[in-house]
This record gives C-alpha cells, structure tokens and sequence, in this order.
C-alpha cells in the first residue's frame, strides 16, 4: 500500500479551479480555500462519494458537506443511522465523528457554479484512486450524483455504459459494490427529486451492503 497522495494547499494542477480558489482568497481570506481533505477513518468498510467541495460549504469549513444544505441532510442521516457520533454543528471543530465510513470527494477543490469540468474530474482522480486505495477494509461505495458515480466507475476501471447511474442501484465491481443516490443538495430536495426518506433508505442500504453492524 503507498503512502495517500494529497494534493498541496496550492495545487496548480486545474489552472481554472486554482485561479477561482485564489479569488476565493481575496474575497475570503477567512475561509479555507484549499483543497478538502477526506473525512472519517480510513479503516472505514464504507466510502461515501460525493461531487466537490461546495463554495460556502466545505470550501469555507474545510470539511466535506460542512456548513451548507446538503451536509445537514447527509450528517442527519449519518448519526440517525449510527454510521456517526457527536454533533453536527455546521463547523469543522465540532465534535461529529464518523463511524466505520469516510467521506471522499471526486473533485478536492470548489469549482464556479458547483460544476467541474471533465478534464478536472480527470486530473483530481489521482487523489480519489489513492484514497480508496488506501482503505485496507473497503467494500462499499456509495456514489452521491450521477458525477460521482461515473468517476468511480472510471477510478475502478469498470464502463460507465455497463453501470448506469440509478438511485438505490447497486453493482458488483471487483471485490466492491457501488450504490448510488441522487445528491443530496437543496436544488433536488426542493423540486422533490430526492426525500429525507430516500436519501435515509439509500444509506441504509450501503451501511448493510458493508456489513456494519
């Protein structure tokens, strides 16, 4: 197993999302704008895919679905679920903890307009593979968002057109299995595309497909 590749707090590698950070930096120079590290243990048997870091979510925390609309629907769920421990409180030093799972990102840095393009996607996947990589009891993932479902796809070397995205779908690929949901981010909760209560039945599905008790 080789040591996690992380990238710099300065990484150069997407000149548009390194040039959006740096105006990030100006206008908020309270704020992380870095790349976000991955949250949770690496031990975790469940890895939860998500899209990028949102502007003034995990972009000003410093936390994965830190501090905006779809870390309180995804943290909820994660402490009703028990796959979670402590209090959420929107901020990077509060006392949540993850359970048996770790929060992975496709796209490490904020990009305009919560879009990333395909060649970013690309280029960040290095540092997915590196991270699933290096989970030694890793056998469920779950993919928030069709994005994030296609990048794992390609990070395990499976075609996307054999594996469509489908909420609650589930693949065998390799030694793991991938579920999917659609994200949980406000803009689908508010039209209706996603309840508390599918997003709550997804997770629930991943956390028995790991085998967590």
């Amino acid at each position: 197993m080789k040591a996690p590749l992380e990238p710099t707090s300065d990484c150069p590698l997407c000149p548009r999302l390194a040039a959006f950070r740096h105006d990030n930096r100006k206008k908020h120079p309270d704020w992380f704008n870095a790349p976000v590290p991955c949250f949770g243990p690496r031990s975790a048997r469940l890895a939860i895919a998500g899209l990028a870091p949102g502007l003034q979510g995990a972009n000003r925390t410093g936390r994965p679905f830190t501090g905006d609309w779809a870390g309180d629907l995804l943290y909820d769920s994660l402490l009703k679920l028990k796959l979670a421990k402590g209090t959420y409180e929107e901020r990077a030093d509060d006392t949540l903890e993850l359970i048996d799972c770790r929060i992975v990102n496709s796209v490490r840095c904020v990009p305009p307009q919560n879009k990333p393009e395909p060649s970013e996607i690309k280029t960040c996947r290095q540092f997915l593979i590196s991270e699933l990589d290096n989970m030694p009891n890793l056998t469920t993932i779950l993919a928030l968002g069709k994005i994030a479902h296609d990048s794992v796809l390609k990070t395990l070397d499976a075609r996307i057109s054999a594996h469509p995205f489908k909420h609650g779908g589930v693949y065998e690929i390799g030694k793991f299995r991938l579920i999917s949901s659609y994200h949980c981010s406000r803009y689908n909760t508010n039209t209706g595309v996603l309840t508390t209560e599918m997003f709550e039945t997804v997770v629930a599905k991943a956390k028995k497909l790991a085998a967590i008790a």
